[in-house]
């Protein structure tokens, strides 16, 4: 029984000091930058938690994208949605002072499209008029915040667009999450609680072909690692203020295990490189520590 004991109090007081190490590793990283960051990672099988800044509110930018996509697909659950229905894109739909790779493949609108299409372009390619689309099917951003209640999410507000974000920069603060929330949301999802096996399915495949911000999350994890992720970036205003340099992700390492990261730069003054080196190194040292 003693040996027991002893054997338990060794083993917590190594995981305390590599928690800690964690902690110095992260600290160091973000020390004398001139920004407000906040981190959580959770482990999504043996339940390890770590957090820094992790109850702050901060700006979500595109991450918000993937509670859309959530709450778009819990419609399909419940059979008000189909993947398959088509989607009109009315040139009017298709702002031209946006990010959109959509509006790019259909510059003259008039078309109909799958909602599957929709879905993808605007979570996988953060497309934004896509996002607004969606968010027209649904409702408006109010039904987000509905679904994401009814899935007891707490630390997340959703009220703004993006059209809305883009006509006023001080938008972006009203559709906050905190890094801590992210992570428990996306434990959520990847525990079948928050959408059917088969939307769950669906939707991580969609995260898992992101092909923004290479330079963030997965820059210098080995590649090929599977990593089913959602970006959010609002630029710098003319004050040359960062409001949202983001991501979160799900990680699979090599064991087949699982942890959800989240990284949220907020109100900062640093170059666009240095934010993005900030989320990067932060997401090596989290994936050094778990593989240790």
């Amino acid at each position: 029984m003693k040996k027991t004991i002893l054997l338990f109090l060794l083993v917590s007081v190594f995981g305390f000091a590599q928690q800690q190490g964690l902690d110095s590793k992260i600290s160091s990283i973000i020390q004398g930058k001139n920004a407000t960051v906040g981190v959580s990672v959770l482990g999504l099988e043996n339940g390890f938690k770590y957090s820094k800044n992790g109850d702050k509110k901060l700006p979500m930018q595109s991450v918000f994208k993937f509670h859309i996509a959530a709450a778009v697909l819990d419609f399909v659950d419940r059979g008000k949605l189909s993947l398959d229905q088509k989607v009109a894109l009315n040139s009017s739909d298709l702002h031209p002072d946006t990010w959109s790779p959509l509006r790019d493949k259909y510059p003259n609108g008039g078309v109909d499209v799958p909602l599957s299409e929709v879905i993808e372009y605007t979570v996988a390619k953060s497309d934004n008029n896509g996002c607004d689309i969606l968010l027209k099917l649904l409702g408006g951003t109010k039904t987000v915040q509905k679904f994401m209640d009814s899935k007891g999410v707490k630390g997340f507000q959703i009220k703004y667009t993006e059209e809305d974000m883009h006509r006023d920069w001080n938008a972006q603060y009203k559709n906050y999450s905190t890094a801590v929330c992210a992570t428990e949301v996306l434990k959520k999802f990847y525990d079948g609680k928050l959408l059917s096996e088969k939307s769950t399915d669906y939707l991580m495949n969609v995260l898992l072909s992101t092909s923004t911000g290479m330079n963030k999350l997965i820059a210098q994890l080995p590649k090929g690692t599977p990593v089913a992720r959602k970006t959010g970036a609002s630029g710098k205003n003319n004050a040359g203020l960062t409001g949202a340099e983001n991501e979160i992700a799900i990680v699979t390492l090599p064991d087949g295990k699982h942890y959800a990261i989240a990284v949220f730069v907020s109100n900062s003054t640093e170059t666009q490189e240095v934010n993005c080196k900030m989320i990067s190194d932060i997401s090596k040292s989290v994936w050094d520590y778990f593989n240790k």
